[in-house]
């Protein structure tokens, strides 16, 4: 009799079968969010893995941009002299790389994360998307490193901030759209395809120069503005320069084209990793 109700017992015990979603727009929202606090945990991860056993630790954070503005300051403003729209050029170069560092870091792990989590993938369930995410998310902390140093040169340089600064956050939301939007389709191919992880770092390159950092976007001539303005990160750098010094291209029309193209690629980087997601397991 005791063996018998064991035997009841164990049946009781609820079969939970995950399978893929079959539509193609169909993610998993409420598992995303009841594994929030696993999003959360790989965030915190991210950050004190970068730093782990360094010698300066987070001034990581600050010494890449920095190092990146002194040497455009140099080449690009005192020597090649390209217009800097009034600004110093260290603030010129600063107020677009602190956008652009965080934008391509975000980017380069985002690719990396799927295969260097090839192992979880296999054994434990979680929506995968949780990945990608955390590792675009955790570059927010060094963002908020660097911005500090950005006000202490505004400050030295007198430049004040003013009501603009209250845009700020929905500039660094479609940052982070970007670069999630991207990164999601960098992951992806890279699980299938690991020379995307080689070719990353060229086409970062390439963009950095296909956007507004180095030079002022007026500088493009007239007729291609609309051209240059489908670049999402055109209008995100252009506006961080913007609301932070006043000075640049204000919120114009052509800034509606950059976020038009930043919801494309984040529509397209879900629909595309989504479809990838249930044979990432079994390719990876």
């Amino acid at each position: 009799m005791a063996a018998t109700g064991a035997k009841d017992k164990s049946a009781e015990v609820p079969v939970i079968i995950i399978r893929p979603r079959k539509g193609w727009w169909d993610i998993d929202w409420k598992s995303l969010w009841e594994y929030r606090e696993l999003l959360y945990f790989f965030i915190w991860r991210d950050v004190k893995v970068r730093y782990k056993q360094t010698v300066i630790g987070a001034a990581w954070a600050i010494i890449q941009p920095f190092m990146t503005m002194v040497v455009f300051s140099l080449f690009f403003g005192k020597l090649a002299k390209i217009p800097s729209e009034g600004l110093p050029y260290p603030i010129f170069y600063y107020s677009a790389l602190l956008p652009w560092t965080y934008f391509s870091n975000a980017i380069q792990n985002a690719t990396n994360t799927i295969v260097a989590h090839q192992n979880m993938i296999k054994k434990v369930y979680f929506p995968r998307l949780i990945l990608p995410m955390s590792a675009v998310l955790s570059g927010l902390v060094d963002f908020a490193i660097a911005f500090s140093v950005l006000l202490g040169m505004m400050l030295y340089y007198g430049i004040m901030p003013t009501w603009k600064l209250l845009l700020l956050p929905f500039l660094l939301v479609l940052a982070t759209m970007t670069a999630l939007g991207v990164g999601l389709w960098l992951s992806a191919l890279n699980a299938i395809y690991r020379d995307v992880r080689y070719a990353t770092p060229f086409l970062i390159q390439i963009w950095l120069f296909a956007s507004p950092v180095a030079y002022p976007a007026s500088m493009v001539p007239e007729r291609w503005q609309w051209v240059y303005w489908l670049n999402p990160m055109t209008g995100v750098i252009e506006g961080f320069r913007w609301v932070l010094t006043g000075q640049g291209q204000p919120l114009n029309d052509l800034f509606f084209v950059s976020i038009f193209f930043v919801l494309v690629a984040l529509v397209l980087g879900l629909f595309f990793f989504h479809k990838m997601e249930g044979t990432i397991a079994d390719v990876v």
